[in-house]
C-alpha cells in the first residue's frame, strides 16, 4: 500500500527522470535535488553538481555514515520504446531513464535522510547526491570527497545506493585497462625480413590467458584478465613493427591496482601502460557493523558484478537498493512503485540496526 512518504518520493523520481542528466551534464537534476532538500528542511550543501546534506548536531568525535547514490545517468539507448525522459506509470511500474540505476536509490535514501536526520543516532549522518558516476568524472566523488576533508568531515563508512535488489553487495571488482605495445622491426614479408611484433604480441596474449597471480582473494577470488582488442599491420606484405591490444584486468583485493599492473608488466614482452589505477576493488569485511546490521534483516552478501562509486571510497562501503540491476542501462528501464517503498523501508531499517 502507497504512503505519503513513498508518494512523496515517486514525484520526485518522476521529475528526475523528466530531467535529463546525462553524466557531466547534471546540473537540472542537482537544482531539483537542492531545491527538495531545502523544501524539508534538510539545509543542503553543493559542490559542482553533487548536492549533500549533514544531519543535525555533527560531532567529530563520532563515526560518519554517508548514504550515497547517483543522480546520472547513461545515455538513452537507441531500442527505447517509450520517451526515456517522460516518466510513464503502467499498473505498478514506472517507467523511465534513470528510474532504476540509480533513480530510485536517490529519492528513496532521499527520504530516508529528511525522518532519520533528527532521530539520536550512534553515527553522524550525511547525505550524498553525487555527479559523474557512470564515468567516474572529476566533479563525481573524485572531487566530493575532498571537498568533504576540507570541510572537516572524515567519512567512515557508507552505503551506496544501487539497484541490488535490496540485497547487500559486499564486494566488487575493479579494473584496469592496459595500453599494450609490441614493437618489432618492419622488413619485406616475402623476404622475411624484420622482426614481427605482431608475433610478439601474440606470445605475449598466449601468456597472459595462462597466467596466475600467487595471491587469491578469499571474497572475489583470482584476478580475470582478458585481451579485447588489437591492432597491426599497414599493408599484406610489410612485416609490422608494431602491434597494439588492449587487457581488460578485474581486480581484487588481493593486489593493489599499482602491483597488478607493475607484475603483468614484467610478464609481457610488450610495454603495457594502464589507462588508470582508481578503479579499486571494494571489499567490506563481513563482520562489519553495516553488513551485521543488513544480514540480521535477512539480507543475503554477495558480490557484485558491475562498478560502482565504491571503487572510489578508501573506507567500508555496502551497496545495497531497490531495483533490480539488470535493468540498468537497458531500453525501456522501469522501477515499481513496491521497491522504492520497501527501499525506504529497508534503509530506515538498517540505520536503526545499526551497532557500533
Amino acid at each position: 500500500m502507497s504512503t505519503p512518504d513513498t508518494e512523496s518520493a515517486i514525484r520526485l523520481l518522476e521529475h528526475l527522470i523528466a530531467t535529463p542528466s546525462i553524466s557531466r551534464e547534471e546540473n537540472a537534476t542537482a537544482d531539483i535535488l537542492e531545491s527538495w532538500l531545502n523544501e524539508h528542511g534538510c539545509e543542503p550543501h553543493r559542490v559542482d553538481n553533487c548536492v549533500w546534506a549533514l544531519a543535525p548536531g555533527f560531532d567529530p568525535s563520532r563515526p560518519t555514515l554517508m548514504l550515497n547514490s547517483h543522480h546520472d545517468t547513461v545515455r538513452a539507448a537507441a531500442s527505447w520504446t517509450r520517451d526515456p525522459f517522460t516518466p510513464t506509470r503502467e499498473g505498478d511500474r514506472i517507467y523511465g531513464l534513470g528510474s532504476n540505476d540509480a533513480g530510485a536509490s536517490v529519492v528513496s535514501l532521499a527520504t530516508t535522510f529528511r525522518h532519520m536526520r533528527n532521530e539520536p543516532l550512534p553515527f553522524n549522518l550525511l547525505l550524498a547526491l553525487t555527479a559523474e558516476e557512470e564515468v567516474m568524472g572529476e566533479h563525481g566523488m573524485r572531487g566530493f570527497l575532498p571537498h568533504m576533508e576540507q570541510q572537516g568531515i572524515r567519512i567512515d563508512m557508507a552505503i551506496v545506493g544501487e539497484p541490488t535488489s535490496l540485497q547487500p553487495a559486499v564486494a566488487e571488482r575493479g579494473l584496469i585497462v592496459l595500453d599494450c605495445v609490441a614493437h618489432g622491426k618492419s622488413g619485406h614479408a616475402a623476404r622475411n625480413e624484420g622482426v614481427n611484433a605482431l608475433y610478439i604480441a601474440l606470445d605475449d596474449i598466449a601468456r597472459l590467458r595462462q597466467f596466475g597471480f600467487q595471491r587469491i582473494s578469499p571474497t572475489l577470488g583470482p584476478i580475470k584478465i582478458s585481451v579485447t582488442q588489437i591492432e597491426a599491420g599497414r599493408q599484406h606484405n610489410v612485416v609490422p613493427d608494431e602491434c597494439r591490444f588492449v587487457v581488460d584486468v578485474r581486480t581484487t583485493d588481493a593486489y593493489t591496482n599499482e602491483e597488478t599492473a607493475e607484475i603483468l608488466n614484467a610478464a609481457l614482452q610488450s610495454d603495457g601502460r594502464p589507462r588508470s589505477t582508481r578503479v579499486r576493488a571494494s571489499v567490506i569485511p563481513s563482520d562489519h557493523p553495516l553488513v551485521v546490521a543488513a544480514t540480521s534483516l535477512g539480507g543475503t552478501p554477495y558480490v557484485s558484478p558491475t562498478t560502482s562509486d565504491m571503487a572510489l571510497m578508501p573506507f567500508p562501503s555496502l551497496k545495497i537498493g531497490p531495483g533490480e540491476s539488470a535493468r540498468s542501462h537497458s531500453a525501456d528501464e522501469f522501477i515499481t512503485t513496491g521497491e522504492i517503498a520497501d527501499g525506504i523501508g529497508l534503509y530506515t531499517r538498517l540505520l536503526h540496526n545499526i551497532r557500533l
